[in-house]
């Protein structure tokens, strides 16, 4: 004989009562079925609010009406059953219904309702599902037997947690089975009978546990919890996404994700499965076709971990002092208070000193663990014997779980790592000797970003990045179109870069699930929300997101002057914004500070190099212990053209107004002719070589002559500019003659920094850069006397937007690490 369970998401419907007919009937034809049933779902839910509102006193008559509805709907739209058939659930709606209605009333006036009364009630929808599918399969034929798991499931305890007794069990079925053959038993999940034969629950949502006690009372071929899922997943779907069907699970692994949170099994389930070795089947009711999951007694060894779960709404007690040290019974005393008082612990921890021993609760029992304890050790916190109650609340315990952990090393420091990398704090640590189960109490606002990340490393090996980008100018949009383009290459590589959100200077767009790249255009405009700090965080704690990015593509001194909080507050930063690294030199090491403390990421290779690699080329020479002796470099790519064409022997205002209008140039060429962009990324350069300057230290020669009368409208100065082509005329006429090429250096040299035009002789390394490009020679104690070079585009929103993304997948090296 096989046990089939079916739950209340099974039973949610008539068209869910037909397919579970269906599933039952297609195994009887090969083996005697003996089904278990849940309520219909919400039933249960309301029966409970219906207790709670009459033991309040409130109005309970409206929800009473809404089950009575509930019945009736389910009992009208069933088809194909008889009328006598339809006369016999209609009766026990009738019975039921009365019943409720005359113990509710009774609770209602009392203000009391009895733990055995409460029993009868909750056990109600089961009864009912019951009787409507016994009906159902008797009018398809089927030979099907209703037994009543009030009398033949017999269980010890109290009237709504009780424990089953699997023995005594066995004999009332052994003679119910006996006495009415059938090819299909139907019986109520969650209801039994205690020793003095009244109702007693197996505890909420024991019908899972109902159905393993009946298969190993009656030594069932096996035991098939059918519900909504495929099976066993590595986490809880509905945290994690991605999730992996696990395919088989010893008895052992399936208790302890059970134990630790696992929805889809009840905790006691697998305990009478496992004593008399029954497989369980863990199957999906609307994908009846698929294997599920297996657990039996092998399991399968070969994977590390199977499954990672979570048990939140905890509290944490901690009792420790000197009066624990060496004292025998402590310990029992401190769990012998906890079961006097009916509270179930979770998670034991206790230090190697013995100074100290912590343990979890449900949040719920919270007070009643705290006065059971202060009773019990009264006099020893008096004496100070023991130091006062440390009580965390608001806990979460997330475990790892899998046999094949023994066989390996290192799986410990992979999940601290993991949980290091979600910048979860770890509490308390508990890992049994079996090495099957390691698990760390974390705080249940971190318990789904701990989830999610050790997920990431231990199954789906697939980092995120979850980019928030400001500024969409040319290089923004020019940066989003390359990510969307590159979406193939980077499943390939197993990354998976989301963008959250968008910003300009008016509007935020986020989307919970990621922008759609190809229209963000036209969804921006939509937004209602501004651009902040508080805004992200919240978002990005609603979602669980575990990698922000800020990518600040705007060239705003108010965004720059807002990184530090951004990287307090978890994020990475990725910028080709100069502003933030030519503040002042405080804010520069505070930058570098925050996000070493914060294990961030703050990356700005575009900021002087557009596309080419300058600071990561820089960096890994100081790194390798090299020395910067002087530097020079053309680090402009619209002057680099300017002046390329100047050599050409085009007019100073004919090439300025050609770099505008090809978008060479800022919108005002000014801020390209100052020379001020220059000396913010020579800045940057000599900042990273280790001199501590501010930029009012940099000498600054503008490409304009200090005569030259600058101000006015974009209109006006571009009229006036025509002015100038003598005087560069007569420049470039002379180093013409000289031998030497005009270009626009920023130079680095014992100590001291300086942008100006210089004349460069035609064998200089930097002589024949022009046409947009940029070009940086490095001199330095390795690489002399021939400096070492750097040559390519510095200009455009391509090569630009380009080194952008690059650093953005740079942020990945933290979670790399793991």
């Amino acid at each position: 004989m096989r046990v089939l369970k079916f739950g209340g998401s099974s039973l949610a419907s008539v068209a869910r009562f037909s397919e579970v007919a269906q599933i039952v009937l297609q195994q009887a034809t090969t083996e005697q079925v003996c089904l278990v049933l849940s309520a219909p779902q919400g039933v249960t839910n309301k029966l409970v609010e219906l207790t709670d509102l009459a033991y309040l006193g409130t109005d309970y008559q409206p929800l009473l009406n809404q089950l009575e509805q509930r019945y009736q709907q389910l009992l009208s739209d069933i088809v194909g059953i008889s009328s006598e058939q339809k006369s016999r659930v209609q009766q026990l709606i009738v019975q039921q219904i009365q019943q409720l209605g005359w113990q509710l009333q009774g609770m209602s006036l009392l203000r009391f309702c009895p733990d055995h009364i409460k029993a009868q009630i909750l056990g109600l929808g089961e009864q009912f599902s019951v009787a409507l599918m016994t009906a159902l399969l008797q009018a398809n034929a089927a030979d099907a037997v209703a037994l009543d798991s009030v009398k033949l499931v017999k269980s010890q305890g109290d009237y709504l947690n009780a424990t089953a007794d699997v023995a005594a069990t066995a004999k009332a079925l052994e003679q119910a089975l006996a006495a009415t053959p059938a090819t299909v038993y139907v019986l109520a999940g969650f209801v039994s009978s205690n020793v003095q034969g009244e109702t007693a629950l197996l505890g909420r949502n024991g019908s899972d546990y109902s159905a393993a006690v009946v298969a190993a009372a009656i030594r069932a071929s096996a035991c098939e919890i059918w519900t909504d899922v495929d099976g066993v997943y590595s986490a809880d779907p509905r945290q994690v996404k991605q999730t992996r069907l696990i395919d088989r699970l010893s008895y052992d692994e399936a208790m302890e994700l059970s134990y630790f949170g696992a929805k889809v099994l009840h905790p006691k389930t697998i305990g009478p499965l496992a004593r008399v070795q029954i497989p369980c089947y863990i199957k999906n009711t609307l994908n009846p076709a698929a294997p599920g999951t297996c657990i039996d007694t092998q399991g399968d060894g070969e994977a590390l971990v199977k499954g990672i779960s979570s048990l939140e709404h905890l509290a944490l007690f901690t009792v420790s002092g000197p009066g624990l040290k060496g004292v025998v019974g402590m310990a029992s005393r401190v769990f012998a208070s906890m079961a006097r008082s009916h509270i179930s612990v979770s998670l034991i921890t206790q230090s190697s000193s013995e100074f100290s021993i912590s343990f979890c609760v449900p949040q719920l029992h919270l007070m009643a663990a705290k006065k059971a304890l202060e009773a019990e050790f009264e006099l020893e916190l008096q004496t100070k014997l023991l130091r006062p109650l440390s009580i965390l609340s608001d806990m979460a315990i997330v475990s790892l779980v899998g046999d094949g952990m023994r066989q390996h090393q290192g799986v410990a420091a992979k999940f601290f790592a993991s949980l290091a990398q979600a910048r979860v704090n770890v509490v308390a640590i508990a890992q049994d000797s079996s090495e099957r189960s390691i698990s760390a109490v974390v705080e249940q606002r971190c318990c789904q970003n701990a989830v999610k990340v050790c997920h990431e490393n231990f199954f789906s090996h697939i980092p995120s990045i979850d980019v928030f980008l400001v500024g969409c100018g040319v290089v923004g949009t020019e940066l989003l179109a390359q990510i969307h383009r590159q979406q193939a290459f980077l499943k390939q590589r197993q990354v998976k870069l989301t963008v959250y959100g968008i910003a300009n200077s008016k509007q935020l767009l986020l989307a919970a699930d990621g922008i759609a790249l190809e229209d963000w255009q036209s969804q921006l405009p939509a937004a209602n929300k501004p651009f902040s700090l508080a805004e992200l965080n919240r978002f990005v704690q609603e979602q669980h997101l575990t990698n922000p990015v800020l990518v600040d593509c705007t060239s705003a001194q108010q965004v720059a002057d807002q990184y530090a909080d951004f990287l307090a507050a978890g994020f990475h930063v990725v910028t080709p914004n100069k502003k933030a690294n030519t503040s002042s030199l405080d804010y520069y090491h505070k930058l570098r500070a925050v996000a070493q403390q914060q294990r961030r990421r703050f990356l700005y290779e575009t900021t002087v190099g557009a596309g080419l690699p300058v600071i990561d080329t820089l960096q890994g020479l100081i790194n390798a212990g090299d020395e910067l002796l002087a530097f020079e470099g053309i680090l402009s790519g619209s002057l680099s053209y300017i002046f390329g064409e100047l050599e050409a022997g085009v007019a100073l205002s004919t090439v300025t107004e050609k770099a505008k209008a090809m978008g060479f140039t800022e919108p005002d060429p000014r801020d390209d002719l100052s020379g001020m962009d220059v000396a913010r990324k020579l800045l940057i350069m000599a900042r990273e070589a280790g001199l501590l300057l501010d930029l009012a230290d940099v000498e600054v020669e503008s490409v304009l002559p200090n005569d030259f009368d600058a101000s006015g409208s974009i209109h006006e100065f571009m009229a006036r500019l025509p002015t100038l082509d003598a005087v560069f005329s007569e420049k470039l006429q002379q180093a013409k003659t000289d031998g030497k090429v005009l270009r626009y250096i920023g130079e680095i040299r014992e100590g001291k920094c300086k942008v100006a035009i210089k004349a460069l002789p035609l064998e200089h390394p930097l002589a024949k850069v022009k046409d947009g490009e940029n070009a940086l020679s490095i001199l330095s104690r390795y690489y002399q006397p021939i400096p070492f070079v750097l040559r390519g585009y510095g200009a455009g929103a391509a090569v630009t937007s380009a080194g952008v993304f690059s650093d953005i997948l740079r942020t990945l090296s933290w979670q790399q690490q793991v």
